[in-house]
């Protein structure tokens, strides 16, 4: 398996070579491992309920349960993105921009492997979102 300094180390002609695909696929994949064991552990959690009798704490603990479902949620649509790009491997299309074509880059798909955008088109769709809103 290659280390990410040896991936942005090859030449631009191995882009999205079977070294380069079988690492970001492993990659992805320990990330939905990570995601789906995060879940199962919110579940059991949250399945502890605990009888407090005092208001205040009962309220922590209930504010504590919606932040741990915030942020379970934000992971589901995370794990839905990391679904996505193993089957985009699985199809040839990993690391090209959804919209140009064109490579989305490596250090942009170590940073975030779920990218489906260049970083110029990311640019663009967010410049357009922020002057016409969603």
């Amino acid at each position: 398996m290659l280390t990410e300094e040896q991936i942005l180390k090859m030449a631009e002609k191995d882009y999205m070579n079977e070294a380069q695909l079988a690492f970001f696929k492993a990659r992805l994949k320990q990330l939905e491992k990570d995601l789906l064991k995060n879940a199962d552990e919110t579940t059991e959690h949250l399945r502890e309920t605990v009888l407090v009798p005092d208001p205040a704490d009962r309220a922590t603990i209930e504010e504590e349960h919606a932040l741990e479902l915030r942020t379970r949620d934000r992971e589901r649509k995370l794990l839905k993105k990391v679904q996505q790009s193993i089957v985009s491997i699985d199809n040839g299309e990993y690391g090209w921009c959804e919209e140009t074509g064109e490579p989305i880059g490596i250090p942009r798909l170590l940073a975030r492997p779920t990218a489906t955008l260049s970083l110029e088109a990311q640019q663009r769709r967010e410049l357009k979102q922020k002057l016409y809103g969603d």
